[in-house]
């Protein structure tokens, strides 16, 4: 196929690569020129803006930042929409509001564009080795044909619901993974504080039913260290706080992913916000009584 892909950071450079090693013909633009650099020598076009991608491309992959990236590459000047034919399929991997992506979902069906919001979890590690779980709001019959694309970027593909159900799904995912990399921190630094090695702590836990898999390799990594960034604090700051917003727009109360989202904040404040979300260890640390 003739893919389209904005957004060649750290997650979607793999994926793109992913999608030219499978054989597809690959149109891109970034905003930064150094984003294009992996790119040299294999079967990919570069274009002068996000029109051109679409003119040129029968599926359109955004991996942005935020929801007013994904507009500006989407519905702005020079975007997407003002150079897509009838039928091209935008998919929208970013990680925006639910109600953001239905909105940029309806303004694209004006213009006859098909839209799938497609959030992903797994982090750089899950985009380097194809292994990502992928979120799908729309259409069943868009999905059947992206969902080839899908297979050579990740290692599950479904289809939640209607626009926007993605969306809903990846925020549920950043509740569970937020809150749950906040306990492993909390409990290694109780263990710790007690004079106990929380190395042990977790070979003992994994064996029951606080077994995760967030126990499991993030808690390793906390053990080793390892603060380099596979999914930054900023960005887990950011996702919380779309789910805080849905809860205020819904009236929701959601005590724990609330706590956790004060948490980000101030893993961010303290100047964490580049680290790897499992840095909030260090922040307990920080805050605890000395040894």
């Amino acid at each position: 196929m003739k893919v389209g892909f904005i957004g060649l950071g750290l997650m979607g450079r793999p994926m793109a690569l992913h999608l030219e090693k499978a054989g597809h013909s690959l149109h891109l633009w970034a905003r930064r020129p150094e984003a294009l650099a992996p790119f040299a020598g294999v079967n990919a076009k570069i274009h002068v803006n996000p029109a051109e991608v679409a003119r040129h491309a029968e599926v359109v992959i955004v991996m942005v930042a935020d929801a007013p990236d994904v507009e500006a590459v989407c519905l702005g000047p020079q975007g997407l929409a003002e150079g897509a034919a009838p039928g091209l399929i935008v998919v929208d991997m970013s990680t925006i509001a639910p109600d953001a992506a239905r909105h940029i979902g309806l303004h694209l069906a004006e213009r006859d564009i098909e839209f799938l919001d497609a959030p992903v979890s797994g982090g750089e590690t899950g985009a380097i080795n194809a292994a990502l779980t992928i979120m799908v709001g729309g259409k069943p019959e868009v999905f059947e044909k992206v969902k080839p694309l899908f297979d050579k970027m990740g290692k599950s593909a479904t289809l939640i619901g209607g626009s926007g159900a993605g969306q809903v799904a990846k925020a549920c995912n950043q509740i569970l993974t937020g809150v749950g990399v906040m306990a492993v921190a909390e409990a290694f630094n109780f263990a710790q504080k007690s004079g106990v090695d929380p190395a042990r702590v977790r070979e003992a836990l994994l064996g029951g039913f606080a077994y995760s898999k967030i126990l499991e390799n993030h808690g390793q990594r906390m053990l080793d260290r390892n603060f380099k960034p596979g999914f930054k604090a900023w960005m887990h700051q950011k996702d919380l706080r779309i789910v805080m917003g849905e809860a205020h727009r819904l009236g929701l109360m959601l005590p724990s992913a609330a706590a956790t989202a004060q948490m980000f904040n101030a893993m961010v404040g303290s100047g964490m916000g580049e680290d790897d979300s499992i840095a909030a260890l260090k922040l307990l640390e920080k805050m605890s009584t000395p040894d």
